[in-house]
């Protein structure tokens, strides 16, 4: 019993338990165990899904993840988001809805070095919101500024998303960061354009602050530097072929630890308590990675990607419909699930059709986290758009959702753009030789 029906009925199954709050990784394992044995029988199921589980997870490339997971963690406890924060309010918090400008940029320089959206998220609500709030900015526009700009936590590179993409796709690591460059900064202008829009329609929604002298903003400037220092070690090694991915990891990892201590913020508490959220978070990940090659035993025993891909290309779709389906998939689907479980349970799907219709699979890599990103925003289990709102508890849901729409428009745009003019994104991995 193979073909579209099979393949289609447990994955069904499975996005079935995930809306039902099962954990992803349960979801995914229990369904792709009970198929395979119906459909392969037990010793066969039992003896391949023991070693493909195993596989999937030894895999050396892997060991970015809880690198670049202890690098944004103790970067946080290093006190680097508040000095990012202070240094762009610095120079833009003047200007009427700065302080929401300021949070964006604070999103993107943090995301650079954290790798993931949520931390990102939080990290900087925490010092955003009660500021944006003392000082009379409308909730809608501080709760939507600090759930979009979170969204760039796995855009900037390093992205824990990339990692888990490229390793998926074996697609190059180096690559997709570099492509991800380009479409950060053009995300990161349009969320700034989409705050200028918001306080313009509504003055009051975001007013100015005082202006800064010249003193305080090069104290500013001072204490940002090993922001920058640690973003150019890691990701400017890569680039250059200083480093590989996980060397770059590594030294991330060890030089936001020195950076915890020199500041005087690395007491044993804290460094226990930042290595249980280490372990805890790349757990996580690890977990649905396990329960991902359970599931795609599965699904390569019911023939299904071949199967979609044959369907699609009997149907004779051109390569418009086919990129647009696909991202209006992508966002359907990130109203319900959280944007690694998108990644590892679809690829085994979707990739192979992008692979018969000749997309380039770095450009994809970041059409694909572009579109997640609107997932984290999108009701009504956008997970950024919970952790705003258990920051601030006092308002509603409601609020943070008014507050999102000009994000989700510049969302759009910058998908069509990219979507649009692949050399956008393909530029800089050219020029850097991957």
């Amino acid at each position: 019993m193979t073909g579209l029906g099979p393949g289609l009925l447990a994955f069904g199954i499975a996005l079935l338990l995930c809306a039902l709050r099962v954990p992803v990784a349960i979801a995914m394992g229990v369904v792709g165990l009970i198929g395979s044995i119906i459909l392969q029988g037990a010793n066969t199921t039992f003896y391949v899904t023991g070693t493909t589980a195993f596989d999937n997870v030894k895999n050396y490339g892997l060991s970015v993840v809880p690198l670049f997971v202890f690098m944004g963690v103790f970067a946080s406890r290093a006190g680097l988001s508040r000095a990012l924060y202070n240094f762009i309010y610095s120079f833009l918090g003047q200007l009427r809805g700065g302080l929401a400008i300021a949070t964006i940029g604070a999103c993107a320089g943090f995301g650079a070095i954290c790798g993931s959206s949520l931390a990102t998220c939080a990290t900087i609500g925490r010092i955003a919101l009660p500021e944006m709030m003392r000082r009379n900015y409308s909730p809608e526009l501080a709760m939507g500024s600090v759930a979009a700009g979170g969204t760039l936590g796995i855009l900037i590179p390093p992205s824990i998303i990339m990692v888990i993409y490229g390793l998926v796709t074996s697609t190059s690591i180096g690559a997709l960061f570099a492509a991800a460059f380009i479409p950060g900064f053009i995300a990161t202008v349009l969320y700034m354009f989409a705050v200028t829009y918001s306080v313009r329609r509504d003055p009051a929604a975001g007013p100015a602050g005082e202006p800064m002298s010249r003193n305080e903003r090069w104290q500013a400037v001072r204490e940002v530097w090993q922001v920058a220092l640690l973003f150019l070690i890691t990701i400017g090694g890569i680039y250059v072929g200083l480093f590989s991915p996980t060397e770059a990891a590594a030294i991330g990892a060890g030089g936001a630890l020195l950076i915890a201590a020199l500041r005087g913020n690395l007491t044993f508490a804290s460094l226990w308590d930042g290595l249980v959220e280490t372990a805890v978070t790349s757990g996580m990940i690890f977990t649905i990675l396990i329960g991902s090659a359970l599931f795609n035993v599965l699904i390569e025993a019911t023939g299904l990607p071949s199967a979609v891909t044959a369907a699609i290309g009997a149907a004779n779709f051109s390569y418009i419909t086919v990129l647009t389906l696909i991202i209006v998939f992508y966002v359907i689907l990130g109203c319900f699930m959280d944007s690694l479980s998108m990644i590892v349970l679809t690829l085994p799907v979707v990739f192979p059709i992008t692979v018969q219709y000749g997309m380039d699979p770095i450009w994809f890599g970041i059409i694909v986290t572009t579109v997640v990103e609107i997932g984290l925003i999108t009701p009504p289990v956008g997970l950024n758009l919970f952790v705003v709102q258990g920051l601030l508890p006092q308002y509603g849901q409601k609020a943070v959702i008014r507050g999102i729409g000009p994000f989700i428009v510049a969302d759009l745009v910058r998908v069509t753009i990219l979507a649009s003019i692949p050399a956008i994104t393909l530029w800089l991995p050219k020029l850097l030789g991957f």
